[in-house]
């Protein structure tokens, strides 16, 4: 009971999606993206050296109160916080890192780590994840949007979310990891897909081909129509080195 008290005191605000619609200044990161993220490789150097502009950024997302933001503003701040701070978490290490899992422990994964600070609390990138953005949200795109900093995730793009691009931004993240060949393709009757579809499959109504359909090319979707019905899933291994340099 004191357990369910606590979760409810941390994030029973997020209820309030009605804000006034104030938008957050993502213009350092925008720049930050802009320079160091090219067709989804993230150069770690580069922010690195400019570390000092991200955790600018960060504090700008720490002094944010996201219950004034609106439902869009506030899925794409919370998006834009868990890349940020998975950028963050890197440089903790870099360049002495080859996956995001060194940075976990027997005991703690790096994804349990409150490095997270949003609304006055310490999150972790799973509480961002789990129990924000997949809850409240409940839309299966966020899964495109989000970056663990590894080659199997979706790629991280090189510009914010933005309350106002938003459905744009996650249909065009959905469509670009479908049609990825590294990350899912089709094979006679064999949909190869990522591994995050099996982690997430009720987040997918467990219809992975459906959502394919929803979110494929012309050509695409015909070959799965000619096969409906008859799709057999495979899941592929997941890549968890670096995803940069």
């Amino acid at each position: 009971m004191i357990i369910l008290s606590v979760l409810l005191m941390v994030f029973l605000p997020l209820k309030a999606l009605s804000g006034s619609g104030q938008a957050v200044d993502h213009s350092v990161y925008a720049d930050l993206l802009k320079k160091y993220v090219k067709d989804g490789v993230v150069n770690y150097r580069g922010f690195k050296e400019e570390e000092s502009r991200l955790d600018g950024y960060l504090k700008v997302l720490e002094k944010t109160d996201s219950k004034n933001l609106n439902r869009n503003e506030q899925f794409a701040f919370y998006i834009n916080a868990y890349n940020a701070w998975t950028i963050k978490l890197i440089l903790s290490k870099y360049p002495d890192i080859k996956s995001i899992k060194n940075l976990g422990t027997l005991f703690q994964s790096p994804w349990e780590k409150r490095i997270c600070r949003i609304d006055g609390k310490g999150l972790s990138l799973d509480e961002i994840e789990h129990k924000i953005l997949r809850p409240v949200f409940k839309d299966p795109r966020v899964h495109f949007a989000l970056n663990c900093a590894s080659k199997g995730c979706p790629s991280l793009i090189s510009e914010p979310y933005t309350g106002s691009h938003l459905g744009r931004q996650l249909d065009t993240s959905a469509q670009r990891f479908i049609h990825d060949p590294q990350k899912n393709y089709l094979q006679n009757e064999t949909l190869f897909v990522s591994s995050i579809f099996k982690w997430y499959a009720q987040d997918f109504g467990n219809d992975i081909p459906g959502f394919f359909s929803r979110y494929a090319s012309e050509g695409l979707g015909a070959k799965l129509a000619a096969n409906s019905g008859k799709i057999k899933i495979v899941y592929l291994d997941y890549d968890w080195s670096l995803n940069g340099n």
